[in-house]
């Protein structure tokens, strides 16, 4: 999904490409965005889909949910929805093969321990079963309660939970359906590619042994490291010209 000005057309362009090195399957990638300007060819694109939220309700920061309507254009089947902001570097295949009705990322896999967290134990164990929907792979049509119970009433979701993937998970929960991914398949830049503290200071940031897409959770974000950014005084982003080939592999 691609709308607003935040991406342009080059993330996309990006992600197709790394889609096609890194998927051997018959598959379709698929934009869903309120401006084709710039999209590879290769690309189908496809009006960003309704919310079908109730009328004097416009906030559309939840928009990603709108993928759990019966009818998304005209996909069926398994679907693996990706983030624009992250980069594929290995085979994507067994996403596909995992078993499973819906599979997402554990979020604090990508994030450090948080000690004091555990000070509000309930909230603790809520935050430690949220799924990360940077990467998910959902059935077409078969999860429209999930979207049902948003525009039901958007506005006691957006009071209860802060962002949408948190609510998602909940959801996914009662339903007995939430299931991650294989711990490592997806893994933060930041937290599992850059060597911890000042130990980044003598080693590069490198791909862990088993990672297949790489995630910028959190700050910096992909555009600031690929800019050269992202430093700090207790962590430095050295060469990352493997990053920089996954990401701008030519679409063709």
């Amino acid at each position: 999904m691609k709308w607003g000005r935040l991406y342009g057309p080059e993330y996309v362009n990006h992600l197709y490409a790394g889609v096609r090195r890194h998927l051997s399957l018959p598959h379709r990638f698929v934009c869903f965005t309120d401006d084709p300007a710039g999209l590879h060819p290769g690309i189908e694109v496809f009006p960003v889909p309704a919310l079908g939220l109730p009328p004097g309700h416009g906030d559309t920061r939840w928009q990603k949910l709108a993928v759990f309507r019966s009818e998304l254009a005209d996909l069926s089947g398994p679907t693996l929805f990706l983030d624009l902001d992250l980069v594929i570097v290995d085979s994507i295949d067994p996403f596909f093969a995992a078993p499973g009705r819906f599979l997402i990322i554990r979020d604090d896999e990508l994030f450090r321990s948080k000690p004091l967290r555990k000070l509000l134990p309930a909230r603790d164990r809520f935050l430690a079963s949220v799924g990360n929907s940077s990467v998910f792979r959902f059935e077409v049509g078969a999860h429209t309660d999930i979207l049902q119970a948003y525009v039901t009433d958007p506005a006691a979701a957006t009071r209860a939970y802060e962002i949408s993937q948190q609510f998602l998970s909940a959801q996914l929960a009662r339903r007995g359906l939430l299931q991650y991914w294989p711990r490592g398949w997806c893994v933060s830049f930041k937290n599992d590619c850059v060597p911890r503290h000042f130990a980044s200071y003598f080693r590069d940031p490198a791909i862990p042994p088993g990672a297949k897409i790489v995630v910028f959770a959190g700050s910096p974000k992909m555009s600031e490291v690929l800019e050269g950014a992202g430093h700090r005084w207790y962590r430095r982003i050295g060469n990352i010209d493997w990053l920089r080939q996954a990401w701008q592999a030519d679409a063709g």
